[in-house]
């Protein structure tokens, strides 16, 4: 008898397509020039296997979250109803709190919410597809 009856795959595949979706949102393609000058232009050292490999386990552990909160086999809109709620009522939200403390831009709330909220929204769109 499994804990947690989920469809474990496509809990791996949002994880997944979450991070390839952070590479993005994060690249110069789209915010991370902004988001880096946002930061400071400070750019942090770290050894990449450790940085992205941790991101990883975050992100998975994100996917895994929201695929036990919305249950085995969500319809796609109970899943994106879900995915607002969590990546822009919940996650933008609380960044949103810390950010007003930590005086950082709304510009830098923008980004980091708005990746959360796509980033749940991939989950949505897979768990809610993937039957």
């Amino acid at each position: 008898m499994e804990l947690w009856p989920l469809n474990y795959w496509a809990v791996l595949l949002a994880a997944v397509s979450s991070f390839m979706l952070g590479g993005l949102w994060y690249s110069p393609v789209l915010f991370g020039k902004l988001w880096n000058d946002e930061n400071g232009g400070v750019k942090q050292d770290g050894h990449p296997a450790k940085v992205f490999g941790i991101a990883f386990l975050f992100s998975l552990l994100a996917a895994l979250a929201f695929a036990r909160w919305v249950g085995q086999a969500p319809s796609l809109e109970y899943a994106i109803k879900h995915a607002l709620l969590a990546g822009g009522g919940m996650v933008a939200a609380c960044f949103g709190i810390n950010y007003q403390f930590a005086q950082r831009s709304f510009k830098l709330l923008l980004i980091d919410g708005g990746y959360h909220t796509a980033q749940f929204l991939v989950f949505a769109l897979i768990l809610g597809l993937w039957h």
